[in-house]
């Protein structure tokens, strides 16, 4: 049976109150939210930007979500986890001031922000799931402990995953570091030498200090290395290069990880997808990047993997081809969508209802 994926359309020319209308609609219309009971204590779960990147959704559309939320008699708090990288989002007291800082305050989004702490282990949640590259996943517990979920997901490229839509939101968003590093161990870069003209970029921008020059030669520490690809961005010769059959397994990965933590609150969650300021990379990179498609709009659904499906057809189907290939020609975002039908997370079948 087809899952339903309902979606207003967009473009860059409508005004800010137009899209929070569109939005309150869409929430409305699809019922996505209808899930949450008076007294339930609700997460949203959202990516609050790194610092240079503006590629978030906007703190005044998280409003409109959350305020659809607390009107049905639930309690809510957004959040989001740490980085395994260098910058304002490695900490939870830098981290929610950055959240503070691109505006999403209680006076803006109607709800606190909370950032949970995975350095103090009461704040980690082992997770067995006993799938193929994860038995156990390491989720932040305050993930598994709320009665259910939102994730609201800047749809975008990515990488190591082609896109990232609400499985990554959610796979690698609610990981603690620990599962994070379990994600990405097996995605480190190769140095080509005879490329590699010894400039140092890579070294620089490394937020894992996994890259030294030596003899004038990049050389990357393995056990170090949180395969994040800004080497890759930064290098202007092309001597790094990524074994993108780890980023189909960093992708399984991913959704195992997504399974951990939606596995019991499949009748308790929604799921919204921006496809606006559609980017080449991750909101996680500190500057701006490309845009690569036009605004396409905004898709809700209860089925995770439906409107990741429905995202990425819409997409591609304004660019007239594939544009996350085009522009990480390496990576089948594909991969993602099929192993997490196979596992039962959702339906790449889909019905779309425009309205």
């Amino acid at each position: 049976m087809k899952s339903k994926v309902y979606f207003v359309p967009l473009d860059s020319l409508i005004d800010q109150a137009a899209i929070s209308h569109k939005i309150k609609y869409l929430v409305e219309e699809s019922k996505v939210l209808d899930f949450i009971q008076k007294k339930d204590n609700i997460v949203l779960k959202l990516h609050f930007g790194e610092e240079g990147n503006t590629g978030f959704v906007r703190p005044e559309y998280v409003g409109v979500i959350s305020g659809a939320a607390i009107v049905r008699g639930a309690g809510l708090f957004l959040s989001d986890t740490n980085t395994l990288y260098r910058g304002r989002r490695l900490n939870s007291a830098d981290h929610l001031k950055l959240a503070y800082e691109h505006g999403f305050t209680r006076e803006v989004t109607g709800a606190d922000v909370v950032i949970p702490d995975d350095t103090q282990e009461d704040n980690i949640a082992c997770v067995e799931i006993n799938q193929k590259f994860i038995k156990s996943a390491k989720v932040a517990r305050i993930f598994m402990e709320a009665d259910g979920l939102i994730a609201v997901t800047h749809f975008k490229g990515h990488v190591l995953t082609g896109f990232g839509g609400v499985l990554k939101n959610i796979g690698m968003g609610c990981a603690t570091r620990q599962g994070k590093l379990a994600q990405h161990c097996n995605a480190a870069p190769v140095v080509y030498s005879d490329k590699c003209i010894g400039c140092g970029e890579c070294e620089i921008i490394c937020p894992a200090k996994a890259i030294k020059l030596v003899n004038k030669k990049s050389v990357v520490d393995n056990t170090k290395c949180i395969g994040c690809a800004s080497c890759l961005a930064v290098c202007p010769t092309m001597a790094m290069f990524i074994d993108f059959n780890a980023g189909s397994q960093v992708q399984n990965k991913m959704v195992e990880y997504s399974l951990a933590v939606l596995k019991e609150k499949k009748k308790k969650s929604g799921f919204i997808n921006f496809a606006i300021k559609i980017n080449k990379e991750c909101d996680c990179w500190g500057m701006e990047n490309p845009q690569i498609a036009p605004d396409v709009g905004i898709l809700a659904s209860n089925d995770p993997v439906s409107i990741d499906q429905a995202s990425f057809d819409l997409v591609n189907r304004v660019c007239n081809k594939n544009i996350f290939k085009d522009v990480h020609p390496g990576q089948d975002a594909t991969v993602q969508l099929q192993y997490a039908q196979s596992i039962g997370l959702g339906n790449t079948d889909y019905e779309l209802i425009e309205l």
